[in-house]
């Protein structure tokens, strides 16, 4: 981790805009730890949502809007979350012209920040109206009733019949749970997994993914472990592995990867989010 990232850090809150308080963290390392080779095995994307976003007009007068944020899988860096919530909190006393020059601005400081172009949407209150609730579509792994004792991530826990013909499947399960590498603040997900291939284990998938209930890595590190190990133990011909995680600090990142070109999903809030 960058030295100047502030997480675990005493801070200075500012309302001056200051782009410098975005820290880029290098996804490689965490890559490397996990086995992700430098051809990266798979698509996606990092969905941000912010909904502590403020800033005022040439008049003075306070605005908000919540801003989506899309950082490409393929970026070298992601954000570094408590920079991510300084830097916005840092435009709330500054004036802006227009709400396209706020866009402009949060698009060429956060690609900048990630080394890849990100995208941007801003969603004023108007619109506020119109925002979904949701949850992750497929079969409950939930409703599995099991014995747990597992306190780390563990692949070997992963299987599929082989002999059986390849399924289409999704299933979903809300007991996801890791902790912040930094600060052990829990981090509270929902996870889908979609294949293509030999049917999978639901109780062993169960397992695995509760057994990341101790384990401390960020958001999206955690969702590229599960793809890898998904991928080594059950070799699916195809895998898509979406995590929505409740907010912090006025953010939530919700991680898609997959191993074919498929569209990003759509950014539907779930209840606990």
């Amino acid at each position: 981790m960058s030295n100047l990232s502030p997480l675990g850090k005493p801070v200075t809150y500012t309302g001056q805009y200051d782009a410098g308080l975005l820290c880029p963290l290098d996804r490689r390392r965490s890559r490397d730890a996990i086995g992700v080779p430098a051809q990266l095995p798979f698509f996606g994307a990092d969905i941000w949502n912010a909904y502590e976003l403020s800033w005022l007009n040439e008049r003075g007068k306070p605005h908000i809007a919540i801003a989506t944020f899309c950082v490409p899988a393929n970026s070298p860096n992601i954000v570094e979350s408590k920079s991510f919530k300084l830097y916005l909190g840092s435009f709330s006393s500054t004036q802006v012209a227009s709400v396209d020059a706020l866009c402009d601005t949060l698009k060429r400081d956060v690609s900048a920040c990630a080394g890849a172009t990100v995208s941007v949407q801003l969603t004023p209150p108007v619109g506020f109206g119109q925002l979904m609730l949701g949850e992750l579509g497929g079969v409950s792994l939930d409703r599995l009733d099991l014995d747990i004792e597992i306190d780390e991530p563990d692949a070997s826990l992963l299987s599929a019949d082989a002999k059986q013909a390849p399924i289409d499947e999704t299933v979903v399960s809300n007991l996801l749970k890791s902790n912040c590498p930094v600060t052990g603040q829990p981090d509270w997900g929902s996870v889908q997994i979609r294949y293509v291939g030999p049917p999978i284990d639901h109780a062993g998938l169960l397992r695995y993914i509760v057994s990341y209930r101790h384990y401390a890595d960020f958001h999206e590190q955690c969702v590229e472990r599960m793809f890898m190990d998904i991928q080594r133990m059950c070799k699916p011909v195809k895998l898509a592995i979406y995590a929505r995680y409740t907010r912090r600090g006025g953010l939530d990142i919700n991680p898609f990867r997959a191993s074919f070109d498929a569209p990003l999903p759509d950014n539907v809030r779930t209840a606990r989010q």
